[in-house]
Formats: structure tokens, sequence, C-alpha cells
């Protein structure tokens, strides 16, 4: 599933393409796609809109549009799910088999793909309400990060997946993150000195950074020019940032800080790897 740098990197991507283009058409070929926004709805509202910017809060992508009649702006949220691309081809080249949401922006097509659909391309902007501070905000200081941390009794790795604590932090930048740290990922949330969540902060940004500089761990594989694709996400082959990984799927490896085996146990019916040398209780 794409996490935060995933995002951060596609959203970089498509912004200047997708900024000053007017929307002529949009089909919505799956109704779940739009949930829980209506496909007529959402087709007429957008007919006509002009994209103004793109910006990203958590793992979700924020499209602003300014309406046909252009009276302030209005907010388009999209979210890949587990298998979403987002991507725009030349008008005459045939949609995807399982193209969710295909808008007409004159000589290409701007297409929402998702083989499963869990994401989503809404007018609903309630996902966003609930999310916890973003983790690369300066303004999110360790110490109001422990005040969180100390009202749970999970795990620390489980309660660093939780998007109403810190918004786009993934299984693999929780796994990462914890180890940069030193940190047992079976520590208790609440047990964490404030010396630990001074590590742990600067760790998480420091591996999303990391991953967003490197080109995230799912690649963006540029399609030749020919195509009028832009960038977008391909499952195919490894990421660069997924080389340099630490901990993560690395079970019986050997630690790159003290050589000893990387284990995996599963938190929460998620995958988590760790070393049990580095990271004690």
């Amino acid at each position: 599933m794409p996490e935060m740098p995933e995002v951060e990197v596609l959203a970089r991507q498509l912004r200047p393409f997708l900024r000053g283009k007017t929307i002529r058409a949009v089909k919505v070929y799956r109704e779940r796609s739009t949930r829980p926004t209506p496909p007529r709805e959402f087709q007429k509202t957008l007919a006509g809109a002009k994209f103004k910017g793109l910006s990203r809060r958590g793992k979700y992508l924020l499209f602003e549009l300014q309406p046909k009649n252009p009276k302030g702006t209005f907010t388009v949220l999209g979210h890949l799910g587990m298998t979403g691309r987002m991507f725009a081809a030349r008008k005459n080249e045939k949609l995807p088999t399982h193209t969710a949401v295909a808008f007409d922006l004159g000589g290409h097509n701007f297409i929402f793909e998702d083989f499963r659909y869990f994401g989503r391309m809404t007018l609903d902007l309630s996902p966003i309400e609930a999310l916890g501070p973003e983790p690369l905000d300066k303004t999110f200081s360790p110490e109001l990060f422990w005040e969180s941390l100390k009202k749970s009794r999970q795990s620390i790795k489980v309660k660093l997946i939780d998007q109403g604590l810190i918004a786009g932090v993934g299984n693999i930048y929780a796994s990462e993150a914890l180890n940069r740290a030193r940190i047992s990922p079976k520590l208790s949330a609440n047990r964490l000195t404030l010396a630990q969540v001074k590590k742990l902060l600067p760790a998480i940004r420091d591996v999303l950074n990391d991953s967003i500089k490197a080109g995230s761990t799912v690649s963006l594989k540029a399609v030749e020019e020919k195509s009028g694709a832009l960038f977008y996400f391909d499952g195919d082959d490894q990421g660069y940032y997924e080389r340099r990984l630490r901990v993560y799927d690395r079970a019986g490896k050997p630690c790159f800080n003290c050589g000893n085996k990387i284990i995996r146990i599963t938190q929460a019916a998620r995958s988590t790897y760790f070393c049990p040398r580095c990271q004690r209780m």
C-alpha cells in the first residue's frame, strides 16, 4: 500500500502538469470510487472546473479546483487505496481496464486507475478531519508527541500507524524509524521516556525524508514521452529506497548495526521487523 512518501512524490509529479488544466468532462466507471459522493454529483461539480493546486495531507491527495463559475474554490480528496494509480495519458490511448475515474483535459486524460477499488476520489473531506499532526511539520515537537503517547498502552509500533496520532506513517516506516531510534516495537507507547521520543521523532522525519528523496519504496515509473503519460505507481520493480531498508522485510538477515538476525513478529495483524539486540525492551 502506498504510504506518505509515495503520495508526496506523486503529488510533486502531478502538480505542475495539472495546474491550470480545465476539466472538460468527467466519467465515473466505478460508483464506489466516489463514495459517499454520488457519481452524477461528482461529474456535474467537476465539469468545467480548473485545477488550481495539489497538496497532500497524510496519505491523501487534495486537489484544489476552481468551478466553472469562478467563485471561490473547492477540494477533491484522492486516496490511492492499496492498488491505485493516478497518471495522464494521451487522449487517443485506450483507457486501462480498471479505470475508476477519467478526467477529459483536452489532449490528455487524467486517469485514476484502481485494480481493487479501495481508493477514492470524492468531494467528502471528512477523512482528513481526524488526522493527527504531520510528522514533517516543524511545529510538531517531541514534547507534544510525548504527551500524546502517554495516553496509550498500545505498543509503540501499533500506535505509530494510528493516523489519528501522526498522519502518514505506515507499516514500513514505523519499523524503520523504531530501528533508527533503537526502540523496541513491543514497548508500550506510554512507557517511552521523553529522551526516547526525542530520538524517535527525528528518526521518523529522517526515514520519511530519505524515502521521498530516494523515490519511495514503490517505484515511480516514467513512461516514454510518446505515451504522454506522467509518473505513476508500478509495483513490478523494487523502488530505490527499498534497497536501503534496514529491517523491513529482512527477517533472518543480519542487522546492519550489530550483525544479529532481524526477526519478524505480528502486531495488530501487521508484520513488524526489528533487531532484538539493538532494540531491546
